[in-house]
């Protein structure tokens, strides 16, 4: 009985660990590459310590966990990379996990952005895809537990009001220059 149970286990172990390509596979194969600047932003970018917050504020708060930003700046020589990057991250926005909620543009040029969840309630991760091939692209993660699209606009509402602390977000600079 013991051997059936080892064997059971082995084998759903094996069956469990896919090797098809994820959005976060991408991110830590291309993190350290000198080709991308990716920034990693936590929800103390926010300072709120003055702030008088609504529930719905806190809520988008307590939703976040944090963001994930991968950019991959074009110039003269690597507008060839630009396009087998772009489509690399297209074809893992493909995948049945990710969900289209908008998109803006045509071909490699404009903004799509998708969701991981259940259904638009119970969201664990939203997507941005930007990009035109004269300057690059970026894909944005914001990772957190049961974020909706109010949390978001309460979010983008919040970083707005609040002093945003710009350390963390010093690498982008350097695609901005």
């Amino acid at each position: 009985m013991k051997k059936l149970l080892l064997l059971v286990s082995v084998v759903m172990l094996l069956c469990s660990c896919e090797d098809k390509p994820s959005l976060q596979k991408y991110f830590v194969e291309n993190t350290e590459s000198s080709k991308f600047i990716a920034v990693d932003l936590a929800p103390s970018i926010i300072k709120t310590d003055k702030m008088a917050l609504s529930e719905t504020e806190i809520a988008a708060l307590k939703s976040f966990e944090k963001m994930n930003i991968l950019a991959f700046r074009t110039d003269s020589t690597n507008s060839v990379g630009y396009e087998e990057e772009i489509k690399e991250v297209k074809t893992i926005l493909k995948d049945e996990s990710y969900q289209q909620l908008m998109k803006a543009g045509s071909g490699n040029d404009g903004a799509a952005i998708y969701f991981v969840g259940e259904d638009d309630e119970h969201i664990e991760e939203f997507v941005v895809l930007v990009g035109k091939k004269e300057n690059g692209f970026a894909v944005v993660r914001v990772l957190g537990k049961d974020i909706n699209p109010t949390h978001i606009m309460n979010m983008l509402s919040l970083l707005q009001k609040s002093q945003v602390n710009l350390d963390q977000l010093k690498p982008l600079q350097q695609l901005m220059n």
